[in-house]
């Protein structure tokens, strides 16, 4: 059985500044619905820097660090990838409808021929 690991925040630090990173999400929000008689661009002012001030707050935490590596680690790795030419996609493009069409007319051709062998011959009934 393949063992799972789950990662906890360990630090009394960390602990503190996530409670503090939802705090902000949610004195963003708030902020947007109680400036609400200041004009749309306060509101999204108040949203905005409550989210900034959150995602800032956040990537300085362990588990931002981390999350921040995991992404850069992520960008190397998608680099290394061999993609397809245009011609190549083209082709398997191609390949993958031409299978798609002949498969459909073999499904059509079986479902009608053994609905003529289970209808016409077997019980009787002509349409």
């Amino acid at each position: 059985m393949a063992s799972t690991q789950v990662e906890t925040v360990n630090t009394v630090a960390d602990k503190v500044r996530l409670a503090f990173v939802v705090l902000l999400v949610i004195a963003g929000l708030a902020a947007y619905y109680f400036l609400a008689r200041n004009g749309p661009v306060v509101q999204w002012a108040a949203l905005g820097g409550g989210l900034a001030l959150a995602v800032v707050l956040f990537f300085t935490s362990e588990p931002g660090k981390r999350l921040f590596g995991f992404g850069r680690e992520s960008w190397r790795e998608v680099k290394k990838v061999v993609w397809p030419t245009r011609k190549e996609a083209m082709q398997t493009t191609g390949f993958v409808f031409v299978f798609a069409v002949v498969m459909a007319m073999f499904l059509w051709t079986t479902d009608k021929t053994l609905e003529w062998v289970l209808y016409d011959l077997v019980l009787g009934w002509k349409k």
